[in-house]
């Protein structure tokens, strides 16, 4: 018989201590932070914060996205505020439309959300000149400096900052953290007087952060380390290998240092190399970029599989993650031209000019990918057992995987106390898969205690993110071990309820207090114990399952998307919608209440949409193989190349795609090298091809009935060297004569329930 695996609970090596932060005059809000992690109110706090740029969207679609931000289970909006992106001209900053930042910061609020601000001066996030507008770029200071000429500019940008923040990035306001500078490696004093900047200028936060990635230097007590974390990344060389940077994320571990995130940009600005390991100052481990998905570049095009990201995700969970933070979590548009990263800016990568819907969870269009649930389900899990996790240390098994390359070995890790614990299971990554684990029983070892589950020796399949309880106390009723992962507790009158998935591939047991585990088939009625119910959702229905956050979760089941307003629950695309009542034990059926005239208009829409007539009006030309090089990497092709050699075609949408409770998007099936689409003679969007269906909401482009509509797209030479994903790969023959499919697809309104 086959050995259990065995994990030991290893307790915190000293007692718990106060981080720096927050200073005494910056307390707010409740928060405070240890060592070990974050607190509310003086009870245990994870965070989940979701990247979204409020500059890169439609003004319109800011209170939405928050709710979709809210639905997902993200509690933190973070974003950039792109200097370029407020100052192109100095001296007439603006803060109007899609660049008013004290809007966006109420919409976050409205809909449940702090804000971490992220106010560069430098920023990154693929922009031009890395967010400095083109006169500071060209200015003759030390840039990202304490040079007394840079910092001039600076004051001058943070004090149109908190002009236009108005108060609301002060102690007790919905801004709760300030990021300084990003990627800053060898320049802590410079990150102290940015700090101090800050202040002077009125703004300041309970938390400032700073990146830490790379083996940065930043100074102890002043900022709180944040770390990253990537499944791929479009900084590769196109012909390299999937990177050990990459892959050493899927492994348990206690390193959060990660050298290879931004190793390009470090090397082509002068700084040094990374060290070997993290310093977390004092702090609890936090992520501020785990990858929600990934950009793509001219020369390397990733696309991750949904479960890529959400495995990145939870084996940081495991490792004992006090903060999860993605980048991107919601995608956008580059709100004008030749505001993008190039190699003519003396950046290393040719960046799309206008799109920037990074394969998130909520794609610019705002279509759900297929992380989404899988993301949905950790948060929810976070937001109810969260306090508990804040108390948990993280330990590693015994055994564990020889090298980067063991692909045999479970993935996973415990985070207990001496009274309780969770198994945290995260066996996948991307493009190696891992293999399935036969005849695994797990031993988990607190003090005394000893658990040995499940009751037989099971397979664990490949791609199994699972959290497993131990010995967790549920109200008065403790669960010895389930094999299912915990989701929620959903408090009713006399009891409370636990609520489970079931774990693909895995025989569900439960085993509570000293009875002996019951086999249990997963559905929707609860299972009665003496003073607990226990419902164990069917993993087919994984997908369909949505939890309200707050202190009171909900628990709904739909077959369309959720988010919540002030006014209760909202539904689009749906056919029904249930929410389970723990005092009952019953699913009852939402009702939808519309005022619309039609009821049909409800109707959840055909998933494919509506054929669009495609009228080629000019044929390709043949591609080169390349259109130059900087460095080992492709650059991508000038506007006049378009002009001479593009595809172009002409799209005739029908009338009913611009009804304004329509939502209408346009999914266009393509291949080719670039794309990008023109209305009305403006180029709008743009997409590097990566085998990928490209979708854009009509009404955030500008397209009106009237509008003429095109899409322009270039062939890919079969003599070209970029790096396609494996789906764009197997197709690439295909790519060397353009082709075009478009369709419209209604989502229609947003419908209350009741």
């Amino acid at each position: 018989m086959t050995e259990p695996l065995t994990v030991q609970h290893v307790a915190w090596p000293h007692p718990e201590r106060p981080a720096p932060l927050p200073a005494p005059h910056e307390r707010a809000r409740g928060i405070s932070v240890t060592d070990r992690a974050l607190y509310r109110h003086g009870e245990g706090w994870v965070p989940v914060s979701g990247e979204v740029h409020y500059s890169r969207l439609p003004r319109h679609r800011w209170p939405e996205r928050m709710r979709q931000l809210r639905a997902a289970g993200v509690s933190v909006a973070s974003t950039y505020a792109f200097w370029n992106h407020h100052v192109s001209e100095r001296g007439r900053p603006r803060f109007d439309g899609h660049l008013d930042l004290g809007a966006f910061v109420d919409d976050a609020a409205a809909a449940g959300l702090d804000v971490m601000l992220r106010i560069g001066p430098w920023a990154h996030g693929e922009s031009r000149n890395g967010g400095f507008p083109d006169w500071v770029q060209e200015l003759p200071v030390a840039h990202r400096s304490d040079d007394p000429a840079y910092l001039e500019l600076v004051r001058e940008w943070f004090g149109q900052l908190a002009t236009a923040l108005d108060g609301r990035a002060r102690p007790g306001g919905p801004v709760i953290g300030i990021q300084l500078e990003n990627e800053l490696y060898d320049r802590p004093e410079h990150l102290v007087t940015l700090k101090r900047l800050a202040r002077a200028a009125g703004m300041s936060a309970p938390l400032w952060t700073a990146t830490a990635w790379g083996g940065a230097m930043l100074p102890d007590g002043e900022a709180m380390p944040v770390f990253g974390g990537y499944a791929d990344g479009f900084w590769v060389d196109p012909a390299a290998p999937w990177d050990p940077t990459f892959r050493a994320h899927y492994f348990p571990s206690h390193d959060w240092d990660d050298p290879g995130v931004g190793a390009d940009v470090r090397a082509s600005q002068g700084f040094a190399a990374a060290s070997a390991a993290a310093d977390l100052h004092g702090f609890p481990p936090a992520t501020c970029e785990l990858g929600g998905g990934m950009a793509t570049a001219y020369h390397r095009r990733p696309v991750l599989a949904g479960r890529d990201v959400a495995a990145l995700a939870h084996v940081k969970i495991g490792n004992g993650s006090a903060w999860q933070g993605y980048y991107m979590f919601v995608g956008g548009r580059n709100p004008g031209p030749d505001l993008q990263e190039t190699i003519d800016t003396g950046y290393p990568n040719d960046m799309p000019e206008f799109g920037y819907d990074f394969h998130a969870p909520i794609g610019q269009s705002g279509d759900l990918a297929e992380s989404a649930p899988l993301l949905r389900a950790q948060h929810a899990f976070l937001s109810a057992f969260g306090a508990r996790l804040s108390a948990m240390s993280s330990s590693l098994p015994d055994v564990r995987a020889t090298s980067l390359d063991d692909r045999t070995t479970l993935r996973w890790a415990l985070r207990s106390t001496a009274d309780e614990g969770i198994v945290v299971i995260s066996h996948h990554q991307p493009f190696e898969q891992v293999a399935d684990v036969a005849d695994v029983q797990l031993r988990v070892v607190r003090g005394e205690t000893e658990t040995l589950f499940p009751s037989r020796p099971i397979t664990v399949p490949a791609g199994t993110l699972a959290r497993w309880p131990v010995g967790l106390a549920i109200g008065r009723t403790r669960v010895a071990w389930a094999t299912a992962s915990l989701l929620t507790v959903v408090a009713g009158t006399a009891r409370p309820t636990l609520v489970l998935v079931e774990d693909r591939g895995i025989p569900v047991e439960i085993a509570v207090g000293d009875e002996a585990p019951r086999a249990v088939t997963p559905g929707f009625r609860p299972l009665g114990f003496d003073d607990l119910d226990v419902v164990v959702l069917p993993a087919a229905d994984a997908d369909r399952v949505w939890v309200r956050p707050g202190p009171r979760p909900e628990l709904w089941l739909t077959d369309g998307e959720l988010t919540w307003g002030v006014d209760g629950a909202l539904v689009r695309g749906a056919g029904e919608a249930h929410r389970y009542d723990p005092d009952t034990g019953e699913w009852r059926a939402a009702a939808v209440v519309t005022d619309a005239p039609d009821p049909a208009r409800a109707a959840a829409p055909a998933p494919d949409g509506e054929r669009v007539s495609v009228e080629q009006e000019r044929a390709p030309q043949a591609p080169p193989a390349d259109y130059g090089f900087g460095g080992p990497r492709h650059r991508a092709p000038s506007d006049e190349t378009f002009s001479e050699r593009a595809a172009r075609y002409r799209l005739r949408l029908p009338a009913t795609s611009f009804d304004p409770e329509a939502d209408a998007l346009l999914d266009l099936d393509w291949a080719g090298d670039v794309g990008r689409v023109v209305v009305d003679g403006r180029v709008v969007d743009d997409r590097f091809w990566d085998g990928m269906r490209w979708s854009l909401s009509l009404r955030d482009v500008g397209a009106t009935e009237t509008s003429e509509i095109a899409v322009e797209v270039l062939a890919l030479s079969p003599a070209s060297t970029i790096a396609l994903p494996s789906g764009a790969e197997s197709q690439r023959a295909d790519a060397a004569a353009p082709s075009l499919r478009a369709a419209v697809r209604r989502r229609g309104p947003w419908q209350r329930l009741a």
